[in-house]
């Protein structure tokens, strides 16, 4: 999934990996720490630190599952627009047809196997102390079959739920995978049917499917995949590189403008919004502008990383720090860590904030079984927990990047070449249409 070397594109891999640890932190304070996402947390009484405006988007991964939207459309587009003004039509359609056929099997591997794992905690019952804690998102774990044959069924089939009804038993986290790969097959199709029109229509008609899915209520993987498109198409264009290499003063401010402005919708609480003049004031300037019924907090965020997204490529230096190698190395990992962090935190962090002696059930009034839920112990040690998880997490996740992965490219590789025809009978690209119709519609007749 990595971008490749298509010019001064590496922020996007530094984004993808800033969107991984905001996915993290947002499902540690769901299960701990959830009045965090409304504007304050009770009427008429002030805001915690995170629930500012810009620190909130810390812990609201909303900005995360945009930011993968985004990149997924951006990536997918940025080879094929690339050949396509270099007039390399049919290298650009050969490069569609292998991502597309590819793309399924290398979201699918990893997802498979991240699912493996969790089946195997599963049926080894260690998720028995998540099941007793007071986190409802913690305690949310998959049903233990206990015997083999049905464990093994229940595994087949939420290894195919998730591509079917967006649900996997195993591991929630991958309610994602079925709606990227929906908005990468679709980005494909669209760069076929706008391979031989002008950069300037491209971008235009990109921008048309942008705005088509903003209406159609998708403020996120239509609405951003197709955002990523224009992005890439903005970024190769001679006029973008121009603007900012003439306006050295204007281009910087309009840069600095948009991303400020960017994160403060996208930090959009996601309840109780009218509890703060601030985010009840965003209520009243987006609401108009959106569809009947939007999901405010989804279209917040989308409406930010659009902003800040043209404000990162108005500014080289915002790019270069995107591409630090920091950045790079995390977002290197960014998909391992979005398939394990869910399994680590419901067993090892979990471990460490309740213990791992699971209390006894006890009866009710009527003498029936109730679980016993242990009771959190406090943020201190939550963040004491969280020094210690924070390294487990990311080393298992360079663990993955170095084994599974690799893995995973040799199965798809293998597969590929399996079902592919045989390269001496040609590529089969698509050409230029040549065809005209004669002015009495009675037949074709072929151009010079």
């Amino acid at each position: 999934m990595a971008i490749g070397k298509e010019g001064n594109v590496k922020w996007v891999d530094g984004l993808r990996g800033f969107a991984s640890a905001l996915v993290v932190l947002t499902h540690i304070c769901r299960a701990w720490a959830g009045t965090l996402f409304w504007a304050t947390t009770a009427q008429n009484t002030p805001p915690q630190l995170l629930q500012l405006p810009f620190l909130r988007v810390l812990i609201q991964g909303r900005l995360g599952v945009s930011i993968f939207a985004f990149v997924t459309g951006y990536v997918c587009a940025l080879k094929p627009l690339k050949l396509y003004r270099q007039d390399k039509h049919e290298a650009a359609f050969v490069s569609i047809s292998k991502s597309a056929l590819r793309r399924f099997p290398r979201l699918f591997l990893p997802s498979a196997a991240a699912t493996v794992l969790s089946w195997v905690i599963c049926e080894l019952g260690l998720y028995s102390v998540a099941a007793h804690a007071d986190s409802g998102w913690i305690a949310q774990i998959p049903p233990r079959k206990g015997s083999l044959f049905p464990a093994v069924g229940n595994l087949v089939y939420e290894t195919g739920a998730i591509w079917i009804k967006r649900n996997n038993e195993y591991d929630r986290n991958q309610w994602t995978m079925l709606p990227l790969l929906q908005e990468s097959i679709k980005i494909y199709a669209f760069l076929i049917a706008v391979a031989y029109i002008r950069p300037r229509y491209r971008m235009l008609t990109s921008f048309g499917m942008f705005a088509y899915y903003w209406m159609s209520n998708d403020p996120v993987f239509g609405m951003l995949g197709f955002w990523g498109v224009l992005i890439a198409e903005l970024q190769f264009e001679p006029a973008t590189a121009r603007f900012v290499d003439q306006q050295r003063i204007l281009a910087p401010v309009l840069s600095a403008v948009l991303v400020f402005s960017g994160f403060y919708i996208a930090s959009y609480p996601e309840g109780h919004a009218e509890w703060m003049p601030w985010s009840d004031n965003l209520t009243h300037f987006l609401q108009p502008n959106l569809p009947e019924n939007p999901d405010m907090p989804r279209f917040s965020s989308g409406i930010g990383l659009m902003l800040a997204a043209v404000g990162i490529v108005l500014s080289p230096r915002l790019q270069e720090l995107l591409a630090s190698r920091i950045l790079l190395f995390f977002g290197k990992m960014g998909f391992a860590v979005y398939l394990l962090h869910g399994t680590l935190m419901k067993t090892l962090l979990t471990w460490m904030v309740y213990g791992i002696s699971v209390p006894a059930d006890q009866k009710d009034d009527k003498g029936q079984l109730q679980i016993t839920r242990m009771k959190y112990p406090g943020h201190q040690t939550l963040v004491m927990c969280l020094l210690f998880f924070f390294p487990i997490l990311y080393g298992s996740a360079y663990a993955w990047t170095q084994y599974v992965d690799p893995w995973c490219e040799r199965m798809t590789n293998k597969l590929v070449n399996l079902i592919k025809p045989d390269e001496s009978k040609g590529n089969g690209y698509i050409p230029m249409g040549s065809v005209q119709v004669q002015p009495n519609g009675h037949g074709p007749i072929h151009a010079a």
